[in-house]
């Protein structure tokens, strides 16, 4: 396992290389039968399998403790059979569970658009590269908010879909009731394509027209953001259906919800990573660490009082879409945390960024994040939530909105 991983390991601070072998026996091993994405180059995870190439996980010990993959995921698979072009693998946060970006034991991805700020995980190398222009799609995974994250602190476009639309089958799991395949893209054109490619058109729902759907604006959650100001003006200039949720979305209700979601998302993490973690020892990051060994005392009467939550919050997003077709809100916060943010204060803002990602999660709906030009040298943006199986319909209201911009 050594060997390939000297080959496979470059000196790049976000792309894990191909060896240039393997990457010639991938192109052999591909047939393309649709020319959809010919000439759009690709970056991918490195919790994807990929036959014959080795899955880090971001982590040594995994890399050293599993063989070399003999398939390729499904998603990974139809993008090259589209006409995709692999560059490499990404860099991620060590088995995808951290928010901030930072990996270390191959490195902390640059943030070109904030060099002083992180770049946000877990899936910050696939973001880095297609930011930094080595890829036009970086292809990831979304269980806490992996993709919209990472895509709002550098600019990027970024679809989380509707939980099971895509197969996570042949990568490395975390949470598999709230894991999704996700992409980040400098446009929206080539997000679509993707789109068209991995979204299984028999699934999409055929909601109302994009021109009459009616966009609700999570007012509280704005105002608590950093940029709270430019959020408003985006809405106002950009949305002609307005439709004001003052009271939907409280602080109270996501602090409880987003309390829920680590409760499921952490039972279910150990499930899949425990025994391993156990057996093997594995060397982590302290907070990394920290995260597993709680993950370890969840109980099982924990993991079914959340299960009621959940139910009880699901209804309460239900009802939230017989006022709105789609929710217009913050993905994050503010602007990436300074790359030197105290570890206790990194702990805290985490807690408030998934006040917001976990509405998607808990729900399994689609979230796509939106950039917005408020300061060139710490990116951020908004984000539209859609009811399950609209994938496309917040695509095609995000060109429409952009268009209104």
């Amino acid at each position: 396992m050594s060997n390939a991983a000297t080959h496979f390991i470059s000196k790049t601070p976000y792309v894990l290389q191909l060896n240039q072998e393997l990457d010639q026996e991938l192109d052999q091993d591909k047939q393309s039968s649709d020319a959809s994405l010919n000439g759009v180059s690709l970056a991918v995870k490195d919790l994807f399998h990929i036959k014959g190439i080795p899955t880090t996980a971001g982590n040594p010990d995994w890399l050293a403790s599993h063989p070399i993959p003999k398939q390729t995921s499904p998603a990974v698979d139809a993008l090259l059979h589209a006409g995709a072009s692999l560059v490499g693998k990404t860099i991620t946060d060590e088995l995808a569970y951290s928010l901030n970006g930072q990996n270390i034991h191959y490195g902390t991805p640059f943030n070109i658009s904030a060099p002083e700020r992180l770049p946000g995980g877990s899936s910050s190398g696939s973001a880095v590269a297609v930011r930094e222009g080595s890829a036009q799609v970086g292809l990831g995974t979304d269980t806490g908010g992996s993709i919209r994250v990472p895509a709002s602190y550098n600019g990027l476009f970024g679809l989380r879909p509707t939980h099971g639309r895509i197969s996570c089958e042949h990568m490395v799991s975390l949470a598999p009731s709230f894991d999704t395949v996700g992409w980040i893209t400098r446009d929206l054109s080539i997000l679509d394509k993707v789109a068209q490619v991995l979204l299984n058109k028999d699934d999409e729902q055929t909601p109302c027209p994009v021109k009459d759907a009616k966009i609700g604006f999570a007012e509280e959650l704005a105002a608590q953001c950093e940029y709270s100001d430019a959020l408003s003006s985006a809405y106002n200039k950009m949305v002609k259906r307005q439709c004001i949720l003052s009271s939907g979305l409280s602080s109270d209700l996501l602090t409880q919800a987003s309390g829920t979601f680590r409760i499921l998302q952490g039972y279910e993490i150990w499930q899949t990573h425990g025994q391993w973690i156990t057996k093997q020892k594995p060397t982590f990051a302290p907070d990394i660490q920290e995260r597993f060994e709680w993950c370890a005392t969840i109980t099982e009467k924990q993991q079914q009082n959340a299960k009621k939550k959940q139910k009880e919050f699901i209804s309460h997003i239900q009802h939230l879409f017989s006022q709105c077709d789609v929710i217009f809100l913050p993905t994050t916060p503010g602007a990436a945390p300074l790359i030197n943010t105290p570890s206790e204060q990194l702990a805290t803002y985490r807690n408030k960024l998934m006040n917001l990602t976990c509405i998607a999660g808990l729900c399994g709906l689609p979230q796509l994040h939106i950039p917005l030009t408020i300061n060139p040298h710490a990116p951020m943006g908004f984000s539209l939530i859609g009811q399950k199986n609209h994938d496309k319909q917040l695509i095609e209201i995000a060109r429409m909105l952009l268009e209104n911009e």
